[in-house]
């Protein structure tokens, strides 16, 4: 976890939900995001008065740490797991003070179908996992990479944990998220305390999952039937 996932709403329902002030990038909804596809994420940057504003912004999903040589690793950055994430060097200047909310409708997981463990190629079932209702705000991180042209990407990546007893069946590894009451203070660049930020990460203990079609294997595809209940 977390490889794909959904994210639908339109810009205008992201500023009403997360108080955004400044849209720095137009999201585009998907049903199908994948690895170093621009991702919906809510930001607080300061301006040039000092002001906190917050940001939609659209980084490119596979954190790429400031002093890497290249974005080649990028799509094996995808996740941050939350037992290292305070000291390993990808992410921990990132989790001290670029700490980002990436929403989702939900996300998707492949289980190993009964009769297929130790197959070289096992057949799996996908599965969408999401909110009872509202949205999945997960924890993530955001960082800059200057590339060799001098451009700047931004970049990100989702934090993850062990899976909660009624998702371990699917998957080992789940997205932290944070709390609403809590979203400034994740936010807050200032707040550079690791032991505080990781305070914040709660995992949502009520999510539903189900069986979706197999057609979500191909990102090619892009389509509201993609989280749809899988059909008997």
């Amino acid at each position: 976890m977390c490889g794909r996932f959904a994210a639908s709403a339109s810009t205008d329902y992201y500023i009403e939900v997360f108080g955004v002030a400044e849209v720095v990038d137009e999201v585009q909804p998907s049903f199908n995001l994948a690895p170093t596809d621009p991702i919906p994420a809510i930001v607080v940057r300061l301006d040039a008065d000092g002001a906190a504003v917050r940001k939609l912004v659209a980084p490119r999903w596979g954190l790429v740490p400031s002093w890497s040589k290249d974005a080649a690793g990028a799509a094996r950055m995808i996740n941050a797991r939350f037992e290292t994430v305070a000291e390993k060097p990808a992410f921990r200047k990132a989790f001290a003070a670029r700490r980002c909310l990436i929403p989702a409708d939900g996300y998707f997981e492949w289980h190993v179908l009964p009769g297929q463990e130790g197959v070289k190629k096992p057949a799996k079932q996908p599965f969408f996992i999401r909110p009872a209702s509202g949205l999945l705000v997960m924890a993530g991180l955001y960082e800059f990479w200057r590339t060799p042209m001098g451009e700047w990407l931004t970049t990100a990546t989702i934090i993850t944990t062990s899976a909660t007893d009624a998702l371990g069946h699917i998957h080992d590894r789940m997205p932290m998220v944070v709390d609403p009451d809590d979203w400034a203070s994740w936010l807050d660049p200032a707040q550079t305390r690791p032991d505080a930020a990781a305070s914040l990460l709660v995992v949502d203990p009520d999510l539903t999952f189900y069986p979706v079609s197999s057609a979500v294997g191909n990102v090619a595809n892009n389509s509201p039937e993609l989280i749809e209940p899988l059909r008997p």
